[in-house]
């Protein structure tokens, strides 16, 4: 087996090395299913650029090869019959597109498969949203976030920074256009009048925001405590809106460099009174169109870019595997990487004010959005440049004070910002709840901070923060031993996280909850030898198989099982064949989603695992047994 295990290591070091970009860096696409391909299309189209005819065209192309048999979209492939909301947002956009009509068969196929499931009224409010804007759905009478919620101070028991970056990215400007309840059609504009299946059915959000009313009691207070007259306090509000928005702008124009929070910026600037042809708004459009990624012969438009947390994970996997710190290839990258260390203070500071900025971000051109998960894979990579170069070593004394720093008062890490962990506001009835409004510690983020502190800093395990963060796994372990995973799929990937990040701080092997975790992980074990995991775990919080193995879950539990065995049990040894002879397999276990970015909403397909984590799971096993 030794002389296999070299040979897969040596592919996949090939296969990594030849991919790597001129500057440095690995773009491997960051695939997030249809939607942004459909909001492109809709976007242009309300925009009314004309010029955008191939870019249409080309994203058309894509959305219908997605389609099944039944004229549904899925957002996984093991979701039952299809995805309500995606397969609406494809309908809308072909139609609008004009390169489908209503008679056409695939539009025919969707139309009855959203009836059949209960039409637009069913959809998620997100997808709501996206139809007010675009004149398709009635606003609601009245929004229980009111938009002088920005205007409440940091002190305040619920405040615009109780909420994580990504809610606050997304909900400031649905704020803004819901407060003016703005919307824009177009001659091009379809009618999706057939969608609703019942009179009223464009407005039943009433219904559901009904359910808010038991929390405007805060927001009301918060209100009645501002000083001032309320027409010039609801006007301000608004300008502060608008310019947290505009001065959180990446040079490339999109807001906070995401697809979802740019494309809603766009239509709150035109909500103030912005032209469409703004230059503001243009550069926006300019920057949303630089997310294309080719995969195979389709083009896709990206939620964001992955090259910081490709590079950063796929370097260290490369020098785990053998490849020298003084190659070409690993400067290369680690030069990439020590450029993109964020010296700006961002909203992480608000809640962690006396720390020097010196974390990583995830896309390529983040600048002031730093998050836990890429700054210990940033700093794992510069870790033997940091010994002799003190240009690195700066960048990694910054970082790993910055990431020290960060950890939540419970012990545990966050990925964005510390202590964003209001309760309250979980139960809120948006989709994906807890997972998309709040920012609280996770079993995947706290168990690779404690693998980086302990393999790559030396920390004494007696630190009192190490011991926080063990003790704060201990106790948010599931009760069949497992974890679960916030930003992967998702107990496999979180209790790999875990057991890795234990071991490296000294947790005894024989630990009871540690062997908890690694009977658990035997006990899911396929027939094959591999590991697979569905996406519908990810909705069910709990493990639901994927009766198939995927490579990269195999080697996520490859990883763990290494980390603690003192010994290649059998286990490990037909996991380690399962990756042998799975080396050139492709099918839609390859591509299904080993990520997750809004539970339940949408999923990550990134194309580096396939190759990266199989790495390090071989190159860890060969350097143990």
């Amino acid at each position: 087996m030794k002389e296999k295990v070299d040979t897969e290591i040596n592919r996949l070091i090939d296969k990594l090395t030849q991919d790597q970009k001129h500057n440095g860096s690995w773009a491997y696409p960051f695939e997030t299913g249809i939607s942004t391909d459909c909001y492109m299309i809709i976007l242009l189209r309300t925009l009314e650029m004309e010029d955008e005819e191939d870019l249409i065209e080309a994203l058309v192309s894509r959305i219908l090869r997605k389609q099944g048999k039944n004229g549904a979209w899925k957002i996984f492939h093991d979701e039952a019959e299809g995805n309500l909301t995606a397969t609406v947002e494809a309908c809308y956009a072909l139609l609008y597109s004009g390169h489908r009509k209503k008679e056409d068969r695939e539009i025919r196929l969707a139309t009855k498969f959203i009836q059949r499931h209960g039409g637009l009224k069913e959809i998620n409010m997100f997808a709501k949203v996206m139809l007010a804007l675009t004149g398709q759905y009635k606003w609601p009478r009245f929004l229980p976030v009111p938009v002088k919620f920005i205007l409440f101070p940091v002190s305040f028991p619920l405040n615009l920074f109780d909420l994580s970056l990504y809610a606050r990215s997304n909900l400031i400007p649905i704020l803004i256009t819901a407060d003016y309840k703005f919307s824009r059609k177009t001659k091009r504009s379809p009618d999706l009048s057939d969608l609703f299946l019942q009179r009223g059915d464009d407005g039943d959000w009433e219904t559901e925001l009904n359910n808010w009313r038991s929390f405007q009691t805060p927001f009301q207070r918060g209100i009645g405590s501002l000083i001032g007259n309320p027409e010039q306090l609801h006007e301000l509000a608004l300008q502060r809106a608008e310019e947290y928005m505009l001065n959180r702008r990446e040079l490339d124009g999109t807001f906070y460099s995401y697809f979802s929070a740019t494309f809603l910026m766009i239509f709150a600037l035109m909500a103030r009174g912005y032209s469409k042809n703004d230059l503001i708004i243009t550069k926006a459009v300019e920057g949303l169109k630089s997310f294309q990624t080719n995969i195979g012969k389709q083009t896709h438009m990206q939620y964001t870019t992955a090259n910081v947390w490709n590079t950063a994970l796929i370097s260290h996997a490369l020098q785990k595997a053998g490849v020298p710190s003084a190659s070409t290839e690993i400067k290369k990258a680690n030069h990439y990487l020590l450029g993109r260390q964020q010296m700006k203070y961002g909203d992480w500071s608000v809640h962690n004010p006396d720390v020097t900025p010196g974390g990583w971000g995830f896309s390529n051109i983040n600048t002031f959005n730093p998050d836990l998960d890429d700054t210990t894979a940033a700093l794992r990579s510069i870790r033997s440049f940091a010994r002799e170069n003190p240009v690195y070593r700066q960048a990694w004394d910054r970082g790993v004070q910055w990431a020290v720093s960060m950890q939540n008062d419970d012990g545990g890490w966050p990925a964005f910002e510390k202590n964003v962990d209001n309760t309250l506001l979980s139960w809120l009835p948006i989709e994906g709840g807890g997972s998309m409004l709040l920012d609280p510690s996770t079993a995947d983020l706290t168990g690779r901070t404690l693998e980086f502190f302990g393999n790559d800093t030396h920390t004494d395990t007696y630190q009192p923060f190490i011991k926080d963060g063990v003790k704060w796994l201990l106790q948010n372990q599931e009760k069949d031993g497992s974890w679960y995973g916030r930003w992967g799929i998702c107990y496999i990937y979180g209790t790999w996280s875990a057991i890795t990040g234990l071991a490296a701080v000294k947790t005894r092997n024989n630990h009871p909850q540690v062997q908890k975790a690694i009977q658990w992980l035997y006990a899911i074990q396929n027939q094959d030898g591999g590991w697979g995991e569905s996406c519908k775990s990810d909705i069910e919080k709990k493990y639901v198989p994927l009766k198939e193995s995927t490579r990269t879950h195999t080697a996520w539990a490859l990883d763990a099982l290494i980390a603690v065995e003192g010994k290649a049990t059998p286990e490990i040894k037909r996991g380690i064949s399962y990756l042998l002879e799975t080396s050139e397999k492709e099918d839609w276990t390859t591509a299904y989603p080993k990520g997750q970015g809004l539970p339940g909403g949408f999923y990550i397909h990134y194309h580096s695992y396939e190759y990266l984590f199989p790495l390090l799971a071989l190159a860890n096993y060969r350097e143990k047994f």
